[in-house]
């Protein structure tokens, strides 16, 4: 049976006062499974708190909108207490606590991607929280709770007991939460949209990459990442993972057409692409993305922290590499078509600028 391959919308996994938490399911999006990876969203409401929790998956975290703090605890060390905004990446490895808290009118909205391959279930996380109806606390008996924490029985039915909420809750307007502090993001978090371009093509596009370099959390969580940015009717070029990883892609902003094609030269895929949706390029298969007229940024992990790419078009297309003669010979073409073919696209890389 063939792999459903088109873009998907992620479903409402649960709800509170203070937000919700979506999630693309692998019953709907079978590369998931194929592909060990997860995909969710927390989008907060002001005064939203997604309580603590840990994760049974490693993940790359991508904030999409608004600004906020997150609470980050690596194993057996400090809390990290960090400012984050739009454009935002931070790596979380496995065992890692943290909570979001959103201060601000705007919405915060953040965007995991991760390797499910040790999880409870391939192709979605799994969140153990700390605390809530559905909490770690719930789970132990108040004479257990008690034992471990030195308290007093009334302490413990109290701590066990008075949050009834799950996952998202909305603190009072008066209640204070830790204030962040900014030199808590060094070495935590990469704002894609402000960092150094890996890739600046003029009328083209960029691409700012995530790896162990600027990143070095990355390597914990054993995924890559990236943000590209194509402008208005400009072109991806075709391309692929040549180091057997896969590619996970969320549409940012903006909208476009994908093709992908796969095994004995099938297109597997021909869609449109829109802001909100998530698809799966399957291992060695070629993609190629158009944006449409007011361009299209997309936000992807790749399933190794170091990704190699090889591009079939522009200056570094691996047909520029071969020989003239196994070109016209493949191809089965005069040696004129053949030049014409190798002479194009010699001056630009992965991106091409929409024709004049």
């Amino acid at each position: 049976m063939e792999l459903d391959l088109s873009p998907k919308l992620p479903r409402s996994s649960y709800k509170g006062n203070g937000g919700s938490y979506l999630d693309w399911s692998p019953e709907e999006l079978p590369m998931l499974r194929e592909g060990n990876i997860g995909a969710a969203k927390l989008a907060l409401q002001k005064n939203g708190l997604a309580m603590p929790r840990y994760s049974d998956s490693a993940k790359v975290a991508y904030v999409l909108q608004g600004s906020g703090v997150a609470g980050v605890v690596l194993p057996e060390k400090e809390e990290k207490v960090l400012p984050i905004k739009k454009g935002d990446a931070l790596a979380l490895p496995f065992g890692v606590v943290t909570w979001w808290f959103n201060k601000e009118d705007t919405e915060l909205v953040v965007l995991f991607l991760g390797d499910t391959s040790k999880a409870n279930k391939t192709g979605s996380f799994t969140d153990f929280y700390l605390t809530g109806s559905n909490g770690i606390f719930t789970g132990f008996s108040t004479e257990f709770v008690g034992r471990a924490w030195d308290l007093d029985e009334s302490i413990a039915e109290t701590l066990v007991s008075s949050q009834s909420d799950k996952g998202i809750v909305k603190v009072g307007e008066g209640f204070k939460m830790p204030e962040p502090r900014p030199h808590d993001r060094n070495g935590m978090v990469l704002n894609c949209e402000e960092a150094p371009l890996d890739v600046d093509i003029k009328g083209g596009g960029k691409v700012v990459v995530l790896n162990t370099k600027n990143l070095p959390l990355v390597g914990e969580v054993g995924l890559g990442a990236d943000l590209v940015r194509l402008n208005g009717k400009a072109m991806c070029s075709p391309g692929f993972s040549c180091d057997s990883a896969l590619q996970v892609t969320y549409i940012v902003r903006g909208s476009g057409r994908v093709q992908v094609v796969g095994v004995n030269g099938k297109r597997v895929l021909e869609t449109t692409i829109k802001a909100g949706s998530l698809f799966i390029v399957p291992r060695f298969f070629v993609v190629s993305k158009i944006a449409d007229d007011e361009g299209m940024d997309w936000f992807s992990i790749i399933s190794t922290p170091n990704p190699i790419f090889t591009h079939l078009a522009g200056k570094t297309s691996v047909w520029k590499a071969l020989s003239p003669e196994v070109l016209q010979a493949s191809f089965n073409v005069p040696a004129e078509v053949e030049n014409q073919f190798r002479s194009k696209r010699v001056a630009e890389e992965i991106f091409f600028p929409p024709p004049e």
